[in-house]
């Protein structure tokens, strides 16, 4: 399946380890969440439905959010971008 979510190029893809999260980030200067579920039947395609998108970082020489990671046990955000700024998002 295709994701054309993004306006430019995505730089990184996270998964949360204990909650349905997924994250993607890019130089548009937005982070996608997604809640995503892949089921064991692999005839069955993966649930992935946008939860919210996260409009912090602005875009500087054409990037945008260089990076992004879930904190292990809460379901918060941490992006990274060439704006300088790491920011943590808590409210998901």
């Amino acid at each position: 399946k295709t994701l054309e979510y993004h306006q430019r190029a995505v730089r990184q893809v996270a998964y949360h380890k204990r909650y349905p999260l997924m994250a993607s980030a890019s130089d548009d200067g937005n982070v996608h969440i997604f809640h995503s579920m892949v089921y064991s039947d692999l005839m069955r395609n993966p649930l992935l439905v946008p939860v919210k998108i996260l409009r912090e970082h602005a875009v500087v020489k054409k990037f945008g959010v260089l990076a992004c990671v879930f904190h292990p046990t809460q379901p918060w955000i941490f992006s990274a971008g060439a704006d300088g700024r790491i920011i943590l998002y808590q409210d998901i």
